[in-house]
């Protein structure tokens, strides 16, 4: 075979090998090549430049073998986190640590973890430090002090477990044994003393009157029985601040409910029970996430419908600004309130509004069509995918370039996802993978897959950090009192302001929709059916509100709208069949 010299080879850098089975263990085998360096016939240590170039070079290349656990029982994975095994994958330690409570409690892998400690000293004797040991017994150690410090550090409310917190004393103690005045043991310290605090403070506002507390959701939201959906309220609204104002703060409530998203609380098969019965406490940061995502959306309905006297031009304008804070939530790299804003202004009580659409200006709804192709649910939401991706891929302002107090106004940080694409692919892999395979044997590599999302999460979360907003009451005020309607409410306002026409052919077809999580878990379901068009492969638009008590769906099947907006001024994405949709959010 000829070749021209001094030409590379287009090999693989990692090439899949097979399977190895290990004391009941399995492992996939892989090649990694790496060039390590160059040389010619001949050549010595003072050799050329021109010798190195020459014709005849020769490529070098080093092959090692890199091994990872596909499935093994739980007392195999535990010890494989200490085994300090050259060709053990690299991921595995951090994937077992972000997805260990899906198959196993904190408190079981300590137990297999932790070695034998020796008794406690008397009253008044310091702990003595762990010395004079045999060698692989330090080894061991320092290495299950490593792991200890590296889950401390990454998941430290697999830890609080209130009010003694035992798993963390257990560490505590540990680690004040085999590595006193270390960083792991200082780290645990530190962890307890925030626990501890945290309750304090939680105990202190139970106490406070509850007055104090402001007014609440309830008070604000109108009745069932309102005509129009709606009650009067003090001060300025939302939509009387600037487009940058509304989309800043947006931001700013995303951001910080974002980067205190659990990981592990995305795994499909911890958020899939949250409709169980007694499982209210599940997930509680992804659930703050997805209450604001609510919110954004209860926003738009009540401002665009929660005045039914406005004429069309006027409802327009607020469609309008709707829109400008929609691509002012793009531009500032935040997909989860533009995603909220789109699905409400995409929603029937919205979209059937054929005087206010026909009244909107002709770059909004330009821009409309445009920031809806982002969210297109053609291949499995391949578009949203994409823009994601790059976004990541572009380096965001580093943190001494940002003042405080400010924003670039070039290249913000970010960007802020919309969850619920995560949600999805960890809910369609846990249902298409199993747990446990053929012999007992937890499958690993599921949560190897697992955690390559959840990584994916903890690196947008720190890209995250560098975003550099300041709170401003007034526009979060504006926010918190917006009145809300629900989506019964907002169908019938949204039919007194625009009355249904007796026959309308040319409507466009009301697509009901389905989670996807129901319909994956039939076990988990309540809703049994879907439009026959509808391929269970499709992934869902924003789908139904977690909130209990959802309004039936017989406003928007039974009445279709009267009629879609010219096909030049509609508020359509790529496909008429992602407009006039049912207002649903996430999965």
């Amino acid at each position: 075979m000829e070749r021209t010299a001094g030409k590379e080879l287009a090999l693989a850098p990692l090439q899949d090998w097979g399977e190895e089975t290990e004391d009941g263990a399995v492992y996939s085998v892989s090649l990694r090549r790496q060039r390590s360096q160059r040389s010619s016939p001949g050549e010595g240590p003072g050799g050329s430049q021109a010798a190195t170039l020459a014709a005849d070079t020769f490529l070098h290349y080093r092959t090692s073998k890199v091994r990872a656990l596909r499935a093994a029982r739980l007392e195999r994975l535990v010890g494989e986190l200490v085994s300090g095994d050259p060709e053990q994958d690299p991921s595995f330690v951090p994937a077992f640590l972000a997805t260990h409570r899906a198959f196993v409690p904190t408190a079981r892998v300590l137990g297999f973890l932790l070695p034998p400690m020796p008794p406690p000293p008397p009253p008044g004797v310091a702990i003595r430090k762990a010395e004079g040991l045999d060698v692989s017994f330090n080894k061991n150690l320092r290495a299950v002090v490593s792991v200890l410090g590296s889950w401390l550090r990454d998941h430290p409310q697999d830890f609080r477990d209130p009010p003694a917190h035992p798993d963390l004393s257990s560490v505590r103690n540990f680690l004040g044994w085999a590595a006193p005045g270390g960083a792991e043991a200082q780290e645990a310290e530190k962890l307890l003393e925030d626990f501890l605090e945290e309750a304090e403070q939680e105990q202190e506002e139970e106490q406070l009157p509850a007055s104090w507390a402001g007014p609440s959701r309830a008070a604000q939201s109108p009745g069932p029985d309102s005509p129009e959906g709606c009650v009067e309220e003090e001060g300025p609204e939302l939509l009387d601040f600037s487009v940058d104002e509304v989309a800043e703060q947006l931001t700013l409530l995303d951001v910080e409910l974002f980067s205190r998203v659990r990981p592990c609380e995305c795994l499909g098969s911890v958020w899939s029970q949250r409709d169980r019965p007694g499982a209210a406490g599940v997930s509680p940061t992804v659930r703050a996430t997805v209450a604001q995502f609510n919110t954004v959306t209860g926003c738009v309905l009540g401002s665009v419908l929660g005045a039914p006297g406005l004429t069309a031009p006027q409802r327009a304008q607020r469609l309008e600004k709707w829109i400008r804070i929609a691509q002012r939530c793009r531009e500032l790299r935040n997909f989860s309130s533009l995603r909220a804003i789109l699905s409400a202004l995409q929603s029937n009580p919205i979209y059937r509004l054929k005087r206010s659409w026909g009244a909107v200006s002709r770059e909004p709804l330009s821009t409309f069509r445009k920031l809806s192709q982002i969210f297109s649910d053609e291949n499995n939401h391949l578009s949203s995918r994409e823009i994601l991706s790059q976004e990541e891929a572009t380096e965001g302002p580093h943190e001494e370039d940002t003042p405080p107090g400010s924003l670039p106004s070039k290249l913000p940080p970010g960007p802020v996802p919309y969850l619920g694409t995560f949600l999805t692919d960890l809910v369609m892999l846990d249902t298409a993978l199993p747990d446990m395979l053929e012999g007992e044997l937890i499958n690993f590599e599921k949560r190897r897959k697992e955690w390559e999302i959840l990584a994916r999460i903890q690196q947008l979360q720190k890209r995250c950090h560098s975003y550099r907003l300041s709170p401003h009451p007034p526009v979060l005020a504006a926010l918190r009192a917006q009145r809300q309607l629900s989506e019964e409410q907002s169908y019938r306002v949204s039919r007194v302001i625009e009355p249904p026409a007796a026959s309308c052919p040319s409507s466009p077809r009301i697509r009901r929709r389905i989670s996807l999580t129901k319909r994956l878990s039939a076990k988990l379901s309540r809703e049994k059916s879907s439009s026959p068009g509808e391929s269970p492969g499709d992934l869902p638009s924003p789908t139904s509100s977690l909130s209990p008590g959802s309004p039936p769906s017989s406003p928007r099947t039974k009445d279709p709208p009267p009629g879609s907006p010219p096909a030049s001024l509609g508020p359509q994405g790529p496909s008429t069949k992602q407009t006039g949709q049912a207002l649903q959010v996430y999965i």
